[in-house]
């Protein structure tokens, strides 16, 4: 019986020839990665003197911190927390990325995203390394464990495979196919386990798609999530990559706990309804729903591909008086490619606001809604409060049709503009 990807990364950092499923491994990450936010980060800090003795890491080059949260800080305190952050790592020689984008963007763009290797970080959102045949997991609060001793104790997890059919219709993207992933298998469906994706459907989706499904497996409870490398992704981390590992991939013969064979080829936009992310449905069946604002961006969203369809839909077109669109790029580089294409003119010109990579538009600290008011978004989540008021709703949708919806102020269908 052969190995998963999965399998193969924990058994090289555990040290064993060879592990599975279910085994219990002492596991050396070969990066930790984290953002630096209030009770996480400080409390970490903290913890690694005054509780564990610990006044020096001993590999600093593993570790990478990102400030991406409240930027640009709102209060004194916020700043305060930066400082801090700047300062621990200026003392532990450990880099510090600041104002370069979204952190789980950036570390792909910076090389932490190498094929093979494995990854921490406390938010399961670095899932999306796995784009690029990495084994990212989050671990929330027990992150520390990998700030104080070289290996993480964790059980290796189980995969399940979904292969992917068909290619992707005009107007519909790799939103569209995770959240129907959701729809058809369940949130529950991964849970605790690696959501592997593949199958000869993969090759219609870009990179930048791959990313967005694997960063948002943990709503299908998927503690990480990877597509086997191929050249596309290979072609990527070539020259990027910060380590030299063998490119490894799962076995034809790998055990997994699922297999899944979904269509991709009819498949229309969808929209998830509040008040949670499985609560997915056609979004033809909500044509005509009033919305107030707009969000493209996140650590799922925001890229180029979803700047240009935006753009195109936008072109020639204005943003409905009234309707509040924040075009947010994911990184700083994204939006100087952004830029240097002519995006950003596009979307300025068509009434859109646009703002340097932050994410703080996700969580809500900037550009919150009030009681009643509803927004289309390419978030990561959608449950009350996230945006501003619990009283307000979030409808999560693809890049495509948070644009067509800008221009009607209404759910609107992204491919009668395209």
């Amino acid at each position: 019986m052969g190995y998963t990807l999965a399998e193969k990364v924990l058994a090289r950092v555990s040290g064993n020839p060879g592990v599975c499923a279910g085994d219990e491994v002492m596991a050396r990450p070969d990066f930790v990665v984290v953002y630096d936010f209030p009770g996480y980060t400080d409390v970490i800090f903290r913890q690694m003197k005054d509780d564990f003795g610990i006044h020096r890491l001993p590999d600093p080059g593993r570790y990478a911190v990102f400030i991406d949260h409240m930027v640009p800080v709102a209060t004194p305190k916020e700043e305060e927390l930066h400082i801090l952050t700047r300062t621990w790592c200026a003392e532990q020689n450990v880099p510090l990325y600041e104002r370069r984008g979204i952190g789980h963007q950036v570390a792909a763009e910076l090389g932490y995203a190498t094929p093979g290797a494995f990854v921490v970080h406390f938010d399961g959102h670095i899932s999306q390394l796995g784009a690029f045949g990495t084994l990212a997991i989050g671990l929330r609060r027990n992150i520390l464990e990998a700030f104080v001793r070289e290996r993480v104790s964790l059980k290796v997890p189980q995969t399940t495979r979904i292969n992917l059919h068909g290619t992707l219709p005009v107007g519909v993207m790799a939103r569209d196919v995770f959240h129907h992933i959701v729809r058809v298998l369940g949130p529950a469906s991964c849970r605790f386990q690696v959501m592997e994706v593949g199958g000869p459907g993969l090759a219609s989706i870009s990179l930048e798609g791959r990313q967005v499904i694997c960063g948002l497996a943990m709503f299908t409870g998927a503690v990480a999530a990877v597509c086997n490398p191929d050249e596309l992704s290979l072609a990527y981390t070539r020259g990027r990559a910060r380590m030299a590992l063998d490119v490894v991939v799962s076995d034809a013969d790998a055990r997994y706990a699922a297999v899944h064979d979904i269509d991709i080829s009819a498949l229309e936009p969808v929209i998830v309804l509040p008040p949670n992310p499985a609560n997915t449905r056609d979004l033809s069946e909500h044509i005509g729903t009033e919305v107030h604002a707009g969000y493209l961006g996140s650590c799922a969203s925001g890229r180029l591909e979803d700047l240009r369809i935006a753009a195109q839909i936008l072109k020639g077109r204005r943003v409905k008086d009234g309707f509040s669109l924040h075009v947010i790029p994911t990184s700083q580089d994204i939006m100087s490619k952004a830029a240097a294409e002519g995006l950003i003119s596009t979307l300025v010109e068509a009434g859109a606001f646009t703002s340097s990579p932050s994410c703080d538009y996700c969580f809500g600290r900037i550009a919150t809604m009030t009681a009643g008011q509803k927004a289309v978004s390419t978030g990561t989540l959608n449950v009350p409060g996230r945006m501003g008021s619990p009283e307000s709703q979030i409808f999560l949708m693809s890049a495509a049709s948070v644009a067509a919806a800008a221009i009607e102020g209404r759910i609107a269908d992204p491919r009668r503009y395209l």
